[in-house]
C-alpha cells in the first residue's frame, strides 16, 4: 500500500517487459472513470481500442515485432506490448497552450484537465506529442488520464496499477519508482537482455516524464519520440515568443503607415489678403 502524500510527486512506472497484454488496465480505468468506450470497429483484432482518446486513458499497444520467417528455436521474438497512458510531463505542452487555465499541475504533481474550465478549443490536443487527448463531443470537453486525482485525494492508488496482475504498472513516489526501474534495467543487461532501455526517466525527454517505461526496443518501435525529436512545439520556446513580439510589432507599425497614407489630404487655408487700409478682404 503506497502512502499518498500532497507536495510529493508521484507517477508510473511501466515495465513493458512483463506486460501480457490483458488489458486489465483498460477495463479498470473505464470502469472507474464512468467511460463508456468506443464502438468497436471490424477488423480490429487484438488491439480493440486503437488509441488513446477521450474514451481510452490506458490503451495496450500490441506490436508484432516478430519477422515473417519462422524463428529458430531459442532465436525467437516476442510481440512489443505497452499500457501507454498521459505521460504528465515536466515540460508539459498542454499546460502551457491552454488559454483559460483549464490544464494544471496538482499537488501529486500531475497534470490535470479541470472539465469546468475547459472551452472545448482542442489547442492541447495539438500541442500534445503523445497524442493522449481527446475530444469528448457530448461533454463538449477535452479529457486524458487524471492519474486518478479523485483516488489519490482520497488515499487511493490509481485503478490501472491496482488491477495489473503482473506489476508491468508501478505506482509510487517518482524517486523511489526511478530507482527500482534502473535495478531493474541492470537485473536485464546482466543476464543478456541488452536491448532493455528506460524511457523519460531522466530529463533528457520533455524534462522527464511522471509515467516513464521501460522499453524492450527503440522508442520509435513503440511510436514513442526519442530524446533527439523530443523538442517542444516551436510556440513554446523563447526565441518563438520574442520572434512573434517583433513580428506582431512591425505588424502594427505597418498598419499604422498604411493607414496614414489612405487619410485623405487635408484641404489648406487660403492665405489671407489684406487692403491697403489694413483690413482683411472679404469682411
Amino acid at each position: 500500500m503506497v502512502e499518498i502524500t500532497p507536495g510529493t510527486a508521484y507517477g508510473f512506472f511501466t515495465d513493458t517487459s512483463v506486460c501480457i497484454g490483458c488489458k486489465a488496465c483498460e477495463v479498470a480505468c473505464k470502469a472507474w472513470n464512468e467511460l463508456p468506450g468506443n464502438a468497436p470497429a471490424f477488423g480490429d483484432g487484438y488491439d480493440n481500442t486503437g488509441s488513446l482518446d477521450s474514451q481510452n486513458w490506458r490503451h495496450v499497444k500490441l506490436i508484432d515485432n516478430v519477422p515473417d520467417d519462422v524463428a529458430t528455436p531459442g532465436q525467437g521474438k516476442a510481440w512489443l506490448m505497452m499500457s501507454d497512458v498521459c505521460k504528465h510531463c515536466t515540460h508539459a505542452s498542454c499546460l502551457e497552450v491552454c488559454p483559460t487555465g483549464a490544464i494544471i499541475r496538482t499537488e501529486f504533481d500531475s497534470v490535470f484537465i479541470q472539465p469546468d474550465v475547459c472551452n472545448g478549443c482542442r489547442d492541447c490536443i495539438a500541442a500534445c506529442p503523445y497524442d493522449v487527448i481527446g475530444f469528448d463531443r457530448d461533454k463538449g470537453v477535452v479529457q486524458k488520464c487524471t492519474l486518478c486525482y479523485d483516488r489519490l485525494q482520497g488515499g487511493l492508488e490509481p485503478a490501472c496499477a491496482k488491477a495489473c496482475p503482473t506489476q508491468s504498472i508501478q505506482f509510487g513516489p517518482l524517486e523511489e519508482l526511478r530507482q527500482t526501474a534502473q535495478k531493474r534495467v541492470d537485473a536485464l543487461h546482466s543476464t543478456g537482455v541488452s536491448q532493455a532501455q528506460l524511457y523519460g526517466a531522466d530529463d533528457s525527454v520533455y524534462g522527464g516524464l511522471n509515467a516513464f517505461f521501460l522499453l524492450m526496443d527503440e522508442p520509435e518501435k513503440y511510436n514513442l519520440p526519442n530524446a533527439k525529436n523530443a523538442v517542444l512545439p516551436s510556440r513554446n520556446n523563447a526565441r518563438s515568443y520574442l520572434t512573434s513580439l517583433v513580428t506582431a510589432a512591425l505588424a502594427v507599425l505597418g498598419g499604422l503607415i498604411a493607414l496614414r497614407r489612405r487619410r485623405p489630404p487635408t484641404a489648406e487655408a487660403a492665405p489671407m489678403v489684406t487692403s491697403p487700409a489694413g483690413e482683411a478682404e472679404g469682411e
